[in-house]
């Protein structure tokens, strides 16, 4: 009895620590509603899948080549009389260049011309010997005996003078030696020797000729592409673009040349485009980069290459349909720079290009305008280069918070 007053403090306690307990558990319910209600819309940028004709092209660096480059040489020793020519001349196929000292050789000339005359001269009067040999024989005035050997005489002296000709006509070419001649159109380069340079027969260069126009451009490509590459040989030769150092100016070419084994070393084969070179833009020893068009996909779907996603199921993109993202798995087909072209889509729909790594499939979306000259093809343009779809913005980098800002969703 003593204790009861005690107790009661005790059990007031208790009854206020339950009320306490239940007022608690009710204001927590809206927390746990709230923590369920439905994530923010996640900010993509998409382009439009459009159908288009889709090249399929190699590229590659060449080495420019002339299709022919002759080094100059004397075919007799001697010594040079005049020069004909300045160094970066233009010449054509038979113009001088050279003049030698021939004078020896035309002394040889002069000396066969006058054997061939005596000669020429002994077999006329061999043949007069012939013809009054045979009219004797029919007079019975001489014997057959004697018939027969002005016969040999003439036919002696018919190969002498053969022999002599022959002789005077290999001199003649030992005179011409001395002129020498372009043997092809081109430009000339160095001159290493003026007039009165002593030059040996076939071993001295004189000049070399390289003609430049038209020109060729050799390049290796992986033997994978070997038989694409040898069906578009055929005919004119498939398209090969090349782009000038500098990047001002690309020529077009034809590919003419395939060579007959692939490089064991490197597992390559080397083929050549010819290209015309009127305005002397390529120069021999140069490089340039090739684009070398192997085939063309006739209505390709193509869509930028910073849409496609690797992932478990494969290849696969984000389609953008009634807000929601849509997982596509495609076929890649084809890349060429920032395009790709895939197959599993329809032209028309939207792809999401930057944003994508956020996504699940089904993905409520909001669309943020893309950069200018965004599109299938536009928007991963700079990853050709290392450039992102912002101008100087490497790819993979993240947004600015100006792109990152969402659009506000349009009220229904």
């Amino acid at each position: 009895m003593t204790f009861v007053p005690c107790l009661r403090p005790v059990l007031a306690g208790l009854v206020m620590a339950t009320m306490l307990a239940g007022c608690g558990g009710k204001s927590g319910e809206p927390k746990k509603g709230a923590a369920g209600a439905a994530p923010p819309p996640i900010s993509v940028t998409t382009a439009e899948v459009r159908k288009r004709d889709f090249p399929v092209q190699l590229e590659a660096t060449g080495t420019i080549v002339a299709v022919a480059s002759v080094d100059v040489r004397s075919q007799m020793t001697s010594v040079i009389r005049a020069v004909h020519v300045n160094e970066g001349q233009f010449v054509r196929a038979g113009q001088p260049l050279f003049t030698l000292d021939v004078r020896t050789e035309e002394a040889n000339v002069a000396k066969l011309r006058a054997q061939v005359a005596r000669d020429e001269a002994a077999l006329a009067d061999a043949r007069r010997q012939l013809a009054r040999s045979q009219d004797l024989l029919a007079r019975n005035f001489v014997s057959q005996a004697g018939v027969d050997t002005a016969q040999a005489q003439v036919d002696s002296q018919t190969a002498l003078v053969a022999v002599d000709r022959a002789a005077l006509e290999a001199a003649r070419v030992a005179l011409d030696y001395g002129r020498i001649v372009a043997p092809s159109a081109g430009r000339v380069g160095a001159v290493p020797v003026v007039a009165g340079s002593a030059v040996q027969a076939n071993v001295t260069t004189l000049v070399t000729v390289t003609r430049l126009d038209p020109i060729d451009i050799a390049f290796n490509v992986p033997q994978v592409y070997l038989g694409e590459i040898v069906s578009a040989t055929g005919g004119a030769g498939a398209p090969v673009s090349a782009t000038l150092p500098k990047g001002d100016a690309t020529l077009t070419g034809n590919l003419r040349f395939v060579d007959n084994a692939v490089e064991a070393s490197s597992g390559a084969i080397k083929v050549k485009a010819r290209f015309d070179n009127r305005d002397h833009k390529l120069w021999p020893g140069g490089f340039t980069k090739i684009r070398l068009t192997l085939r063309t996909i006739s209505d390709a779907l193509v869509v930028p290459e910073a849409a496609i996603v690797q992932n478990t199921r494969g290849t696969v993109l984000y389609v953008v349909d009634a807000g929601k993202a849509e997982q596509r798995v495609v076929q890649v087909l084809a890349s060429q720079g920032g395009d790709v072209a895939v197959s599993g889509i329809r032209a028309g729909e939207r792809v999401v290009v930057d944003g994508r790594q956020n996504l699940r499939p089904g993905s409520a979306v909001v669309e943020r305008p893309a950069a200018s000259g965004a599109g299938a093809g536009g928007a991963a343009a700079g990853k050709r280069k290392g450039q992102g779809v912002a101008a100087g913005k490497p790819a993979g980098a993240a947004a600015t918070p100006a792109e990152a800002q969402p659009q506000t969703p349009a009220k229904p």
